[in-house]
């Protein structure tokens, strides 16, 4: 496997070369997720040929096996590409991701689409090599705006992923693992020609299997004074997302009675928003805010989106509050900006596999916490009907990291570490 890309390019052509590349991987692996969305409940179904309900309980051991295995593999990627690169770890991913979806679209029985899941799980935690990818190739001062390509590659594949699955599944219900390999794949050739390595030599470090384990991760990158909170903060915004990503349909089907295909619009829109937000107005609003007040509006313009969503009376105003919100997507690129100026360049890879197992923890979490919470104030005990009572606790939760966000940056100065 070649290690270097063409020496043809130019440094300039070789790092838009590269963002490119990282982009296309993130959004690769966000198509291969949201083109199984529509039809992997009916696919485990036709497996185990089991009734709904059972259907229904392995399709939630599958998205909680997927969530657990980034937990537990991240740090070790992470651990990896600070010490051996990011374009080794980044193509054997893809190579595996590849394969692993080769296998969902053979699987005979569920047994190996549980095997398949796992694997996605595990080279799904590539993501840290790639987020770490965009800290190297970036200067700090365009860090946060870079890290927004994983939010404008959230946008384009939550619109395009889950729409294209639903059509390529009406053709056979295992095509989309077949495409999806395909994309994965075409992504690895892509980057054996293009993608150069971003983590010079002189800062690798030594690989250590205590830093591998999420706890190891998280313990190592304390010693950097302003870490612990800005992660604290981060942490509690993803699992306010995960709150409402999990009961969207379920609260707009009960209070304004939408259907799949208001659902659907919606979520498209919400998609470009998303896109719209990460890769234009952040780049007008970070220069002149400056990450922490960027990361502040963020989350507090976040609270206000999410109580918006719960309380609004009627379901056309869903968009305006959208319009409102793109605002809050700012405040994620914002903090990994932040954080990517605590740690040396040597740790950049830590650093990102801590934040994707804190990630993954609330992606476990968060759908748990969400539809409990709906389900008991839709049920006959609430004290009150409130289908938006996830939308609320989501809020709260913004508003608990902006105070976290707020006590951290006042006591310590957000200078960048020492390489």
């Amino acid at each position: 496997m070649p290690t270097h890309a063409p020496k043809s390019l130019s440094p300039a052509m070789k790092r838009s070369a590269s963002l490119g590349f990282i982009f296309i991987t993130l959004l690769v692996d966000v198509l291969g997720s949201g083109l199984l969305v529509p039809i992997l409940p009916g696919y485990i179904g036709r497996l185990s040929h089991h009734g709904i309900s059972a259907a229904a309980r392995d399709y939630g051991w599958l998205l909680s096996l997927y969530g657990a295995m980034q937990f537990l593999f991240a740090p070790l990627f992470g651990a990896l590409s600070d010490r051996y690169g990011r374009r080794p770890i980044l193509l054997i991913s893809l190579l595996f991701t590849g394969l692993d979806y080769i296998i969902m679209a053979l699987a005979p029985t569920l047994v190996w689409l549980y095997v398949g899941r796992i694997l996605s799980g595990i080279t799904g935690a590539s993501y840290t090599a790639a987020t770490a990818y965009i800290a190297d190739i970036s200067p700090p001062e365009k860090r946060a705006q870079n890290f927004g390509l994983v939010g404008a590659a959230f946008g384009v594949g939550f619109i395009i992923g889950p729409a294209a699955g639903g059509l390529l599944g009406a053709i056979n219900t295992r095509l989309p693992f077949w495409v999806a390999a395909g994309l994965s794949l075409a992504n690895l050739l892509y980057g054996l020609f293009v993608l150069p390595e971003s983590h010079a030599a002189e800062n690798r470090r030594r690989f250590s299997w205590r830093e591998t384990s999420p706890i190891g991760a998280m313990i190592v990158l304390g010693k950097y004074p302003i870490v612990w909170g800005l992660t604290g903060a981060l942490a509690a915004a993803n699992l306010g997302m995960q709150c409402l990503n999990s009961t969207w349909v379920l609260f707009t089907t009960a209070k304004f009675g939408w259907t799949v295909r208001e659902n659907g619009i919606a979520l498209a829109a919400f998609g470009l928003i998303a896109l719209v937000s990460q890769v234009g107005l952040s780049r007008l609003l970070l220069p002149q805010l400056g990450e922490r007040r960027a990361m502040l509006l963020g989350l507090g313009v976040g609270a206000i989106e999410c109580a918006a969503y719960a309380l609004v009376p009627s379901g056309w105003m869903i968009y305006p509050v959208m319009l409102l919100g793109a605002i809050g997507f700012i405040s994620g690129q914002a903090t990994q900006g932040l954080l990517s100026r605590q740690v040396s360049e040597r740790e950049q890879g830590a650093l990102q596999g801590a934040l994707a197992s804190l990630a993954s923890v609330t992606g476990i979490l968060g759908p748990v916490i969400g539809s409990s919470v709906f389900a008991y104030f839709t049920s006959a005990q609430a004290p009150m009907r409130l289908p938006g009572a996830p939308f609320l606790l989501t809020a709260v939760l913004n508003i608990l990291a902006l105070g976290l966000a707020v006590r951290t940056l006042r006591r310590k100065p957000t200078a960048r570490a020492k390489t």
